[in-house]
């Protein structure tokens, strides 16, 4: 698949995200066109995005066609765990010099496919183009249909290159590389009624183990998970489910909108943070797959999973309620956590709308109330700010503000893809309500709240 404006054009305007709506006059979205600066990462870039999206398909191997920073600056970055291959968790690079700069890079590529399949028997092996490779003009296309055809092993081009945009625009390019070579290309052994596929879970810290059980229970089978603990075979077939499940992510939605115009799949937008949001994703799903019988086996097991978890989480409910939380992290996270923070009993008295669509800032307000600050921008400044004007007790983030957070002597929870606890379903709520419970009682604040002894009067 190749990289032309044309396509780049296609993908930034996306007619199925939110972003995208009356694009015209003022009503654009500065940050579909924004286009990384050199020097500037900008929140990643295209080659970060795409690596994101695909990686966690834990059968295959990701080769990265480019200089050895490349991999070493994005391997590993997110926390998706897999349920049996471990393949995906090898950095593989070509490590290119000078001389390959000068004199092509092609050869190496081809020569390390080979030893990648060799060597590791993966599945498949995705290959990314980088800026330095898309400059020089490797045509990586050509070489992966050449090694492909040396090999029998599926090799996927993934044309990539940070230059052309953002994060973002490289999620939605790792997609069209899915539907482009390996969507479609196999069938499932059998088919079911109630086979769903889950677009855009990454299975970071292994959440997608704590809903999987629940659709298990209602004899709903997950044909093939994008891309979380995902396998290539499955993927593959993915086009023969009932239903495409997009979870808390904007990120894939160009393919569920192509997989619905191509194999008439409806798609639905579900989260699974929260009781309330858990609650309806299992009723929606039911209710799209349109079988009286399951949603009758949905209502029963939320009856069931809410009286257990309203037992487990009676004692965190006493010492949370009434908490007041900053909220910052971005796209459908900034409302779908308030969601899970209200059922625990806190307030959320402020949060942020960075990469929320006009449908999250439309639920934000509403969950947030009229005295809830929305945050467009949030440096550390601005969130100490927050903070200090709110009287918050705690910061939820991503890893980056921990040190804000410390600044402004309060409680943190890391809640991006670096954290290490799952937080999705009914037990992840659990978990959030431990972790949560944990930060804010520790009785270091304590301590670091005291004046210190030098700042203390001398009697």
């Amino acid at each position: 698949m190749k990289i032309t404006q044309g396509k780049i054009n296609e993908l930034l305007t996306e007619p199925g995200c939110e972003h995208n709506h009356q694009k015209n006059g003022q009503k654009k979205n500065k940050y579909c066109t924004q286009v990384a600066q050199p020097g500037a990462a900008q929140g990643g870039c295209a080659f970060d995005g795409a690596m994101i999206a695909l990686v966690p398909i834990t059968d295959a191997a990701h080769l990265v066609h480019g200089p050895i920073a490349c991999a070493g600056n994005s391997w590993g970055s997110r926390g998706s765990l897999s349920s049996g291959p471990m393949v995906y968790k090898m950095g593989f690079t070509t490590d290119l010099g000078e001389n390959d700069v000068i004199f092509g890079g092609e050869k190496k590529l081809y020569k390390a496919i080979l030893e990648v399949q060799q060597r590791y028997q993966p599945e498949a092996v995705f290959v990314y183009s980088t800026c330095v490779t898309a400059l020089i003009g490797d045509d990586i296309d050509a070489v992966c249909q050449a090694a492909a055809k040396k090999t029998g092993t599926p090799v996927i081009p993934v044309n990539s290159p940070g230059f052309i945009g953002s994060k973002n625009l490289g999620n939605r390019v790792g997609g069209e590389s899915l539907l482009e070579y390996v969507v479609g290309t196999q069938e499932p052994e059998l088919t079911t009624p109630y086979d769903i596929n889950l677009i855009g879970e990454y299975n970071i810290a292994g959440e997608m183990w704590g809903v999987t059980p629940l659709f298990e229970k209602l004899g709903i089978r997950v044909l093939a998970k994008i891309t979380g603990d995902g396998k290539y075979n499955q993927i593959a077939y993915s086009h023969r489910a009932k239903l495409n499940v997009m979870i808390c992510s904007k990120a894939l939605i160009n393919m569920a909108r192509k997989m619905e115009e191509r194999y008439g799949i409806p798609y639905i937008e579900e989260s699974f943070y929260g009781v309330e949001d858990m609650n309806r994703c299992l009723r929606n799903i039911a209710l799209k797959i349109g079988d009286a019988d399951l949603q009758e086996r949905v209502e029963k097991l939320i009856v069931e999973e809410t009286a257990a978890l309203d037992e487990a989480l009676a004692p965190y409910r006493a010492r949370l309620k009434g908490k007041r939380v900053v909220l910052y992290t971005g796209g459908v996270k900034s409302w779908s956590i308030i969601s899970a923070a209200k059922d625990l009993g806190m307030e959320v008295v402020a949060t942020s709308t960075k990469k929320s669509t006009e449908e999250d800032k439309a639920r934000i307000k509403e969950l947030l109330g009229k005295d809830g600050i929305m945050m467009e921008k949030g440096n550390a400044q601005e969130l100490l700010r927050v903070i200090d004007k709110t009287k918050a007790d705690m910061l939820i983030a991503g890893g980056r503000n921990q040190y804000t957070a410390l600044k402004a002597k309060i409680p943190f929870l890391d809640i991006n893809q670096e954290r290490h606890h799952p937080y999705a379903g009914y037990v992840g709520m659990i978990e959030m309500a431990r972790e949560l419970d944990e930060a804010l009682y520790s009785p270091v604040w304590e301590q670091v709240r005291k004046p210190a002894p030098w700042e203390q009067e001398v009697i």
